[in-house]
């Protein structure tokens, strides 16, 4: 095992959270917004601030640090290898003799402690927590789903080896679950030392592009493609939902872009979403004499009509 020098086990490694300005416990996204922040005020073309281009230069270094799940696993494990370094640290300091102090100093090598009476115990450090994300399916939402999640969890071995485990979970996808929610498993996350309490895993949800239905929020919405006369003149059509076809009565009048509320027929929750399905007018192809007559037809009795009244000088 490769021992710290004495000013890092003082002040510790690098710490990539710190330089841009998020906590431990940040998402992707707050990870590059915050990076983009300080790029944008310390970039030295444009930067008035003193050491512009050591402050830019170390905000890029956090970011690749922080942005690649491997690397930020090994950020993590060097912070919580340093605050393992601090409570042996404090161990040896509480030795009484030169005895405790050299078994103190072992247990540290060792990566463990004899458990012993009193007060010069090991330190308790609690475990971290973990992130990761997890992509469901429109259809997980509405009825909740099952799913195997895959994780690569930094571990120490008795000699203070780390390394990247695979460790598979079983998780439970409640529904009305959206998209950006962050699931808690608590007691999933790193494991504690000396007897405290494990991490908890935390899980960001995002959702699989569907081909058809867009969700905003709870609401969901659905292009429907409409006949010029459906809208015109009314009419019932077939409309998709995430759980199946229903009948959609369009209104007389209705104009390209309008939507249509299925109350209660959104994401599942307290209270549910809508569901909005928004009016395309399609036109039919004049493939044929008699379709191609059916436009001159329907030109001559909108001879009067003005498409383009805004372009008229």
């Amino acid at each position: 095992m490769t021992h710290a020098s004495s000013s890092e086990a003082a002040t510790g490694p690098k710490d990539h959270y710190a330089t841009l300005g998020v906590p431990r416990t940040a998402t992707h996204d707050e990870i590059r917004h915050a990076y983009r922040k300080l790029a944008r005020k310390f970039h030295p073309d444009v930067s008035q601030e003193p050491n512009a281009q050591a402050q830019f230069m170390a905000a890029a270094e956090a970011h690749e640090a922080l942005i690649d799940t491997d690397r930020r696993a090994a950020h993590d494990e060097a912070w919580r290898q340093h605050a393992l370094d601090r409570a042996y640290a404090q161990t040896a300091a509480d030795a009484q003799t030169q005895e405790d102090a050299f078994e103190a100093l072992f247990a540290r090598a060792a990566g463990r402690s004899r458990r012993r009476e009193g007060p010069r115990h090991r330190e308790p450090v609690p475990g971290r927590d973990h992130h990761a994300s997890i992509e469901i399916a429109l259809l997980d939402s509405y009825h909740g789903a099952r799913r195997t999640v895959s994780l690569q969890m930094p571990v120490v071995d008795a000699v203070g080896r780390a390394s990247l485990q695979t460790r598979h979970l079983e998780v439970d996808i409640p529904k009305g679950v959206r998209p950006g929610q962050r699931l808690r498993l608590a007691g999933q996350g790193e494991p504690g030392e000396a007897g405290a309490a494990a991490g908890d895993l935390y899980l960001d949800i995002t959702l699989q592009a569907h081909a058809l239905f867009r969700v905003e929020g709870r609401d969901v919405q659905v292009d429907l493609p409409t006949a010029p006369w459906e809208a015109v003149l009314g009419a019932t059509v077939t409309a998709p939902t995430p759980e199946g076809d229903v009948q959609l009565t369009i209104p007389p009048g209705s104009t390209p872009g309008r939507r249509l509320r299925l109350k209660g027929r959104g994401l599942p929750g307290h209270p549910p979403g809508d569901l909005y399905a928004v009016l395309r007018i399609t036109l039919p192809p004049a493939s044929t004499e008699a379709e191609r007559q059916a436009y001159q037809a329907m030109a001559q009795a909108f001879a009067h009509y003005q498409p383009r009244p805004a372009l008229e000088a």
